[in-house]
């Protein structure tokens, strides 16, 4: 008798937790500052700034995703800053920023963009630079 009143005190505690008071359940907006999306791990420089100052500063952008991306950036800024970000290939964007942490920020955009178009070659691709090809030796 002792295991089955064990076993009903429990069911009681498990029922207990999951209430369905509406106070305590969770909502989409919860979930609103977790990432979604397929991001590409990439190094490339950007110009940034918080919307409304003229200063410009360069960035290293690490990640990218049609969402959002992940910069290095020292200054100090707060979460739900408006910000712009020139991303090669995309132009400004518009965004906010999510997180601020040891020199790096999460910024997520104001509208989608194709991450891709960052990839794309810059130059017109026609050749390469005399300087950039190697030096072969004959043997």
């Amino acid at each position: 008798m002792t295991q089955i009143n064990f076993a009903f005190e429990q069911s009681s505690l498990m029922d207990d937790q999951f209430t369905t008071d509406s106070m305590s359940t969770l909502s989409a907006a919860d979930f609103a500052g977790q990432r979604s999306g397929s991001r590409d791990s990439l190094m490339l420089t950007a110009q940034f700034r918080v919307t409304g100052d003229d200063k410009v500063a360069q960035v290293r952008v690490r990640n990218l995703s049609s969402g959002g991306l992940m910069a290095e950036y020292a200054a100090p800024v707060a979460n739900g800053t408006p910000v712009e970000i020139e991303v090669r290939g995309v132009g400004w964007v518009k965004g906010q920023i999510a997180w601020a942490t040891d020199g790096r920020v999460g910024v997520a955009f104001d509208i989608e963009i194709d991450p891709m178009l960052a990839r794309k070659p810059v130059g017109k691709g026609a050749h390469s630079p005399a300087f950039a090809k190697p030096v072969l030796t004959r043997r």
